[in-house]
């Protein structure tokens, strides 16, 4: 994880203004192409990413590779919950997400291995407690170390 792709207090008020966040931050940083902002959106319309993790909602979303040139993950900690889509779930059915983790996947055969790592850390509430008041991106980097390290 880098603190460059880390925004904390985030005042994205739609999930449009979150993947222009995230998504120009991976591109500038040059791990995405140019087109992976529009993917985003285009992949979200069609596939949302909202998971309602109990206390706190969280939004992954992510696009396939060929919008990728190397694997990282953006994070935005919002000051105020916005609305997605929930994943799998019915049409319309909706969740205020305060936490939006965009991946970016080269490798499609590590997409899973890294998704599941990073759904058993935001399984524990106390967690995604800690990563939503965290005021600074080294604040987050912190806290998803440490849980790493306790599993």
């Amino acid at each position: 994880m880098k603190k460059r792709l880390i925004v904390t207090n985030s005042e994205a008020e739609s999930r449009e203004e979150i993947f222009q966040t995230l998504g120009s931050l991976l591109i500038r940083e040059g791990y995405c192409r140019d087109t992976y902002i529009q993917a985003l959106k285009d992949r979200e319309r069609e596939y949302p990413t909202g998971l309602d993790m109990g206390e706190i909602g969280v939004a992954i979303p992510h696009t396939d590779a060929s919008h990728v040139l190397k694997s990282a993950m953006a994070i935005a900690v919002l000051k105020k919950p916005v609305s997605f889509e929930v994943m799998g779930g019915d049409e319309g059915e909706i969740v205020n997400v305060s936490l939006v983790v965009a991946m970016a996947i080269r490798d499609t055969e590590a997409h899973l291995n890294q998704v599941q790592a990073l759904l058993k850390i935001l399984q524990d509430n106390s967690i995604l407690r800690e990563l939503i008041s965290a005021e600074s991106p080294e604040e987050v980097i912190h806290i998803i170390k440490g849980k790493e390290e306790k599993t």
